[in-house]
């Protein structure tokens, strides 16, 4: 990423996987409290930018902008990157019920305060719902109470799993528990509602999604009366018995 060695697309584009992987990996348990829901790498001639999306952006810039140059240092120097090369920034998400990264640390952080699996999950899905999303599933696997593990599925509303509006509408993420009789794993996946302005979800419109347009009110010609004096004479032929 940081050293201007020419190397080939198929190496650059797998470097770049890794050091993503490998980014989105240290930030997911750095600030896994403050809600960290993903971040963006944005390379430009004179630096590289590292957007951080989270719904508590001020513990993750940390009292004035300490946590956020720390973390800037951290990442400069285990990638080599030369000096002021690199810069991160802090984004609010606007709707942390939409993001299923948010809900999934949600969730963790409530099975690991001893919550009911199933009342946990139903707090999270009605959050989610309540919120405006089109629907939501979730699904943990593990032992919640017997020593036999088990996988429990749940879900509201409607949700779309092929094709290309999946990529834009739907929202996933999967977090690992570990709690005191084993590993318990969680899935979140949350379909978001159409946006025309696309702040709290995708501007594409769903492709069979019909918008039937209100007929336009028709104007019937009105046909002016004839007056008796304007009424057309008929002329009758002379040479026929009347």
């Amino acid at each position: 990423m940081a050293n201007q060695v020419q190397i080939s697309k198929k190496r650059k584009f797998v470097a770049d996987g890794v050091f993503y992987a490998e980014l989105n990996e240290f930030l997911q348990r750095t600030l896994a409290e403050d809600g960290y829901a993903g971040v963006e790498v944005r390379v430009t001639p004179i630096r590289t930018e590292i957007i951080i999306r989270a719904t508590r952006t001020r513990e993750v810039l940390g009292e004035k902008g300490r946590r956020i140059r720390e973390l800037t240092a951290l990442v400069q120097k285990r990638y080599n990157f030369p000096e002021n090369s690199v810069e991160l920034f802090a984004e609010r998400v606007e709707n942390r019920a939409n993001c299923a990264m948010a809900q999934c640390e949600s969730l963790r952080y409530k099975l690991l305060g001893g919550l009911a699996a199933r009342r946990a999950v139903f707090g999270v899905m009605r959050f989610v719902m309540e919120n405006g999303a089109k629907g939501c599933e979730v699904i943990i696997s593990g032992k919640m109470r017997a020593q036999r593990a088990k996988a429990m599925k749940f879900r509201q509303g409607y949700l779309i799993s092929t094709g290309e509006p999946k990529k834009h509408y739907i929202d996933e993420a999967v977090r690992h528990v570990a709690m005191r009789q084993g590993m318990i794993g969680i899935k979140v996946k949350i379909m978001m509602s159409h946006d025309p302005e696309g702040k709290m979800g995708p501007k594409m419109m769903l492709p069979d999604k019909i918008e039937v347009m209100e007929p336009k009110e028709e104007v019937v010609p009105v046909m002016q009366g004839i007056q008796e004096d304007e009424a057309p004479a008929y002329e009758v032929e002379e040479g026929y018995d009347q």
